[in-house]
C-alpha cells in the first residue's frame, strides 16, 4: 500500500508541476490544461495536485513498513 500512495503522489506531484509549467511558461505540457471542464482553474488545480502529492507522501510515510 505504502508504494501505491507514493506512486499516486509521483505522479499528482508530476501533473501538478506540468500543469504550473504550462501556465507560466506556455509549453504544452501536462494533462491538466486538455481537460476542458477545467479551464480558467488550470492554476489552481495544479497547486491543489501539488498539496495532494505532499499529502500522500505524508500518509504513505506514516503507514511505516509493510
Amino acid at each position: 500500500m505504502k508504494e501505491f500512495l507514493e506512486v499516486l503522489g509521483f505522479l499528482a506531484l508530476v501533473q501538478g508541476v506540468l500543469g504550473l509549467v504550462h501556465e507560466f511558461t506556455h509549453w504544452r505540457v501536462g494533462l491538466v490544461q486538455r481537460v476542458g471542464f477545467l479551464d480558467g482553474y488550470e492554476v489552481y488545480v495544479s497547486g491543489a495536485l501539488v498539496v495532494l502529492a505532499v499529502a500522500l507522501f505524508a500518509m504513505a510515510e506514516s503507514r511505516g513498513p509493510d
